[in-house]
Formats: structure tokens, C-alpha cells, sequence
């Protein structure tokens, strides 16, 4: 009879645990599926800004944007494409190739540029996007030096220096955000043997 009652017991044990497992991913799912679909937009321009700089710009999303990139062409063509896709939208394009040899040495002339381009403008969101990645995969030892001098530069030196020339005017208007897009190759594959300086500069 005890022996009864205690597998009784155990099943009805068992039973609320999945019961509460279920509840749990249930209210997940719900909570998802409101973030994703039902709930209302938030009016960014009045929380951060009315312009966004985006680098590694090759897709234009947006009202007011000032596009950063090393084409000419490509930046022109973005612009063009966001003034048709939204009548009244602005666009300004600004190009720079973060890959250059004297990025480095000239990061504070970069700077003062885009502080210039940017004056007077409200911009709210700083979108970190240029990148670079390996061409394929390689052993550490098998990557040459320019590869690795190019992903630091890159990956790490423009996102600084973008970032020094942007952020000051939004911490004077006490608002803003700034986006940098890392990797999944910094997260999800630990180290990731094969692209080891990719992986480290875009944790």
C-alpha cells in the first residue's frame, strides 16, 4: 500500500514537472510571438534621432541616412534607391575604405571628416556593419600577415574610429544607440579553429 502511494506520488511528481516545463515554454512562445508580430512600433526618431549612419552600407533602410563605405558607385546607388523606395527620405554618402594603409595613422583626420559631414545633423543610431572576414578557411600559421593586419584594421580600428566621431553628439543630446554587428562566429563556435582572427575581432 505505502509502496502504492509513493509511485502515486512519483507519477503526480513527474506529471506537474512537465506540466510546468510546458507552461514555461508556452508563455515563451506567447511572449515571442507578441515582440515578433503584435506589438505596436516604437517611434524611434523621437527616442534616438532622425538619422542613422550605417557602414557597410549595402542596403538602405530608413528616412534620413548617412551611408559609409569604400565604393562610390555602390554608395550612390544605395542613396538613389532609398530616395526612390521612400519620396522625401535623405541620404548623404561618405567613402572611406577602412582597409586602407593609412587608416591607422590617419584615424583622427577620418574622424574630423565625419564630424563634419555629421554636424548639425541628429543622429540617433550608429549602425556598425563594414566587416571582413576570411576568404575561406585557414590553420592560424597558414594566414599571411596583410590578412590579419586587414581583419584587426577593419573588424576593430573603424569601428572605434566611427564610433569616436559619432558618439560625442549623442551623449550631448543624451541620446542614441549604437548597433555593432558581431558574429555568430565568435558565439556559437568557440574560438572557431579556422577563422581564429575573424572570430576574435568580432566577439
Amino acid at each position: 500500500m505505502a509502496g502504492s502511494i509513493a509511485q502515486q506520488f512519483a507519477w503526480a511528481q513527474t506529471l506537474m514537472a512537465v506540466g510546468l516545463l510546458v507552461a514555461t515554454l508556452a508563455a515563451r512562445l506567447a511572449l515571442w510571438l507578441y515582440a515578433a508580430f503584435l506589438r505596436p512600433a516604437k517611434p524611434l526618431c523621437a527616442r534616438y534621432g532622425a538619422w542613422a549612419v550605417v557602414t557597410g552600407a549595402t542596403d538602405g533602410i530608413g528616412h534620413a541616412l548617412v551611408l559609409v563605405g569604400r565604393s562610390p558607385d555602390k554608395l550612390a546607388a544605395v542613396a538613389a534607391e532609398v530616395r526612390a523606395r521612400r519620396p522625401g527620405a535623405e541620404a548623404r554618402t561618405f567613402v572611406i575604405d577602412f582597409a586602407a594603409d593609412g587608416l591607422a595613422a590617419n584615424v583622427a583626420a577620418l574622424a574630423e571628416s565625419l564630424r563634419a559631414l555629421l554636424r548639425g545633423l541628429d543622429v540617433g543610431v550608429l549602425v556598425n556593419n563594414a566587416g571582413l572576414c576570411y576568404p575561406y578557411a585557414r590553420y592560424f600559421h597558414k594566414a599571411d600577415e596583410a590578412l590579419a593586419r586587414d581583419l584587426v584594421r577593419l573588424n576593430v580600428e573603424a569601428v572605434t574610429c566611427v564610433t569616436r566621431a559619432v558618439l560625442p553628439g549623442m551623449v550631448q543630446r543624451k541620446r542614441g544607440a549604437v548597433v555593432n554587428i558581431g558574429s555568430g562566429a565568435a558565439s556559437i563556435l568557440p574560438s572557431d579553429p579556422l577563422y581564429t582572427v575573424y572570430a576574435a575581432t568580432k566577439a
